[in-house]
């Protein structure tokens, strides 16, 4: 009887895969890569046309050792890594490592870890896609080059411990731009009006706002404001238009890698870490009575929208059954072509679409629970009908001015009824029943509001994601471990959400950005993705690629040595007198920045914070402001005298006082602006000698 071997990645499949494919099938898992470039040394050998140098993975030897055993038993291999380059590069490391006939080995690929799925895959086995491989290749190579490269250089420059990457760095730069924006942004003052109507028999007043006169006017002072209610003072309010419509919002579309992470982190908050782990289990397999360990979504990193027409056709007979025939997407939805799009597989979708949410919750724990819940009703609304709405826009006039009153009412839920995203705008009824064109309406009520505008919003992880995406940047399978990998630098600190810079993380961008401007281009970084996709399509030679790349590298790797000034962080010495062995305490770098000492070390191991003083006396008490850091390593100043004074603020005090109110003023790049926004005065390249960090 014939003898076939399975192998796999993870050890979770394992058990799965083996009951569906039955007992003249060994499965075993190669538990990830089992080769990779050496972590000792650069492991490309520039001299040999930039030949890759391999080498097992420490602590592989026996897996190999056990994989080898079983092929050589085997009448087949089947090699069934991740439907993605990075598993196709798996199965030719290990097609190269398991030491049998080529011709024995096949490469078979699922989306899915359903029996059918599996089944399917064998019958339809390939050989293995060298274009995927080299682009996965080309990949690896290019990020070994710019981390050995850099990294070193960083070490040298700044301090020991430090790392550059080619997606990291871009992903650094993103939000230390966005950081930039928001500590020189200039708040604006700007008015709302709003004027309240009473109808006869209506329970609520009808609120219209302010729009302008035949162009929206935009108020920006309470002077300009006074001169319209001037104008506005006994003046006649007279319907001029009742618009009524209807609304259709489409169904979203299923979820790919980057649109399930910035939803969790919305509607879950999930880091995008957690959502790909969760993830990651949901497609490996759960046990479910009856029907053994089974996966319950399709694989999770793609930026695919496409589904299946199989898939499709199950789900709407599901949707006719369950809500009925008018429920049902009149039609099929066609991804929109994007070349940014590896099309290679499916969006994430729920492998069986009977598997409810409230089936699954008892084999499932809470996060996963809330994850697959997403899942099976993003699904679940992409493959269903367009919500309508029933809306009314009424123009009202009064002395020449107009005002605006808009509603809504949702007249057909359509895919609503099992999906709404964290962001759908609660719906505003307008009842116009009372109302007519020519009719005259008498003012209740006047609001009037001051407002100023706000900086631009710190970077969330999935701001981020969204981001990256956009541009390009990375794919799927990157998004997660590039911001793991800049918080776990501690560039960036994570507070409430928010993705915040560091001094460190300053640092290292600049360096970065004066250094090799090319790496931390953002446009160079997604034209990169780009020729990585004409590899995996066989356009281009990935050596063609690495040829063309190393040379620049080097070159202003080798400018950087010479050029670049060291970041000086010396043992600075302070008045602190240690208290323990009596000698004045000196300024030490650690992983959240600068720390007091004792420079008697090992024999003192005093330390203490650091409170740097930046010459301005506090607001509140008078001491010296000083440079604090949150836990999270992220800069603030706050009072000496804390936690008996309670002064803080994200931006830098000045010593000039406002010339309007008296209060102290904030540095917003070059200018200075006062800290109270009811008073909101700026001074444009004031005459200072403080210097600003």
């Amino acid at each position: 009887m014939a003898k076939y071997l399975v192998i796999v990645e993870s050890p979770a499949k394992v058990k799965t895969i083996k009951k569906f494919l039955g007992s003249n099938y060994e499965v075993l898992a190669s538990n990830g890569h089992v080769r990779d470039l050496p972590k000792s040394q650069m492991g490309i050998d520039f001299e040999n046309d930039f030949e890759p140098k391999y080498i097992t993975i420490r602590g592989k030897g026996g897996i190999l050792a056990q994989l080898r055993k079983a092929a050589k038993k085997a009448d087949k291999i089947y090699l069934a890594t991740d439907p993605d380059r990075e598993g196709e590069a798996i199965s030719w490391h290990l097609a190269q490592s398991l030491k049998v006939a080529p011709e024995k080995m096949y490469r078979i690929s699922f989306n899915e870890i359903t029996k059918n799925a599996v089944k399917e895959s064998i019958k339809n086995a390939r050989e293995i896609d060298m274009n995927l491989v080299d682009a996965q290749q080309a990949r690896r190579m290019l990020d070994r080059m710019v981390g050995y490269k850099i990294s070193p250089l960083l070490w040298a420059k700044i301090k020991r411990g430090l790392s550059a990457g080619r997606v990291q760095s871009v992903a650094l730069r993103i939000i230390c731009d966005r950081e930039e924006e928001i500590n020189s942004f200039i708040p604006e003052e700007y008015w709302t009006l709003e004027q309240s109507f009473k109808l006869k028999g209506a329970r609520k007043p009808i609120v219209f706002k302010f729009y302008g006169k035949d162009k929206k006017i935009h108020i920006t002072s309470k002077e300009q404001l006074d001169g319209i209610l001037a104008d506005l003072k006994d003046a006649k309010y007279v319907v001029e238009e009742i618009k009524k419509s209807k609304r259709i919002k489409n169904s979203p579309r299923p979820f790919t890698t980057s649109t399930l992470q910035q939803e969790a982190a919305k509607s879950l908050n999930f880091s995008t870490q957690k959502t790909m782990r969760i993830a990651q289990k949901l497609y490996e397999g759960i046990e479910i009575k009856g029907s053994g360990t089974v996966g319950v979504i399709t694989y999770l990193r793609t930026d695919s929208t496409r589904i299946s027409e199989e898939a499709s056709m199950a789900t709407r007979e599901y949707i006719t059954q369950n809500y009925g025939e008018k429920y049902v997407s009149e039609t099929v939805k066609v991804l929109k072509n994007n070349t940014k799009i590896q099309d290679a597989h499916e969006a994430i979708r729920p492998t069986d679409v009977s598997r409810t949410p409230v089936f699954m919750k008892d084999y499932l724990s809470r996060d996963e629970f809330r994850l697959y819940q997403l899942i099976w009703k993003r699904f679940m609304a992409s493959q269903m009908a367009e919500a309508i709405y029933d809306t009314v826009n009424i123009k009202l006039g009064a002395n020449g001015y107009r005002f605006h009153a808009s509603g809504s009412k949702l007249t057909f839920d359509g895919f609503m009824s099992v999906y709404v995203d964290s962001e759908e705008e609660k719906e505003k009824q307008l009842s116009v029943d009372m109302l007519e064109v020519g009719g005259e309406l008498t003012l209740e009520d006047t609001d009037a509001k001051q407002h100023f505008t706000q900086p631009p919003a710190h970077y969330t992880e999935a701001a981020l994601v969204k981001t990256l995406e956009e541009l390009g940047i990375g794919r799927p399978s990157t998004y997660a471990p590039t911001i793991t990998t800049i918080i776990g630098r501690r560039y960036i600190a994570k507070e409430n959400k928010n993705l915040y810079v560091t001094e460190i993380g300053e640092v290292v961008n600049n360096m970065m950005k004066e250094a090799f401007p090319s790496i931390a281009d953002l446009g160079f970084t997604a034209n990169v993705e780009l020729l990585l996709d004409k590899i995996a399509e066989g356009c281009v030679s990935y050596k063609t690629v690495i040829r063309n790349f190393y040379p620049d590298l080097a070159e202003a790797v080798e400018m950087a040595e010479k050029n670049l000034e060291k970041v000086k962080i010396e043992d600075e010495v302070t008045d602190v007198i240690c208290e323990e062995c009596g000698r004045n305490m000196v300024v030490k770098y650690g992983p959240h920045g600068k720390f007091l000492a004792c420079p008697g070390f090992p024999e003192c191991r005093n330390t203490k914070p650091y409170l740097e003083k930046i010459g301005v006396a506090c607001p509140l008490c008078g001491k010296e402001v000083v440079i604090r850091k949150t836990k999270k390593g992220r800069k603030y100043f706050g009072c000496e005298n804390n936690p008996e004074c309670e002064f803080m603020s994200w931006q830098r005090p000045s010593t000039t006082k406002c010339p309007k109110c008296g209060g102290y003023m904030l540095w917003k790049g070059n200018k200075l602006v006062c800290a109270d926004e009811q008073c909101g005065t700026v001074i444009v390249n004031p005459q200072e000698t403080e210097e600003k960090q």
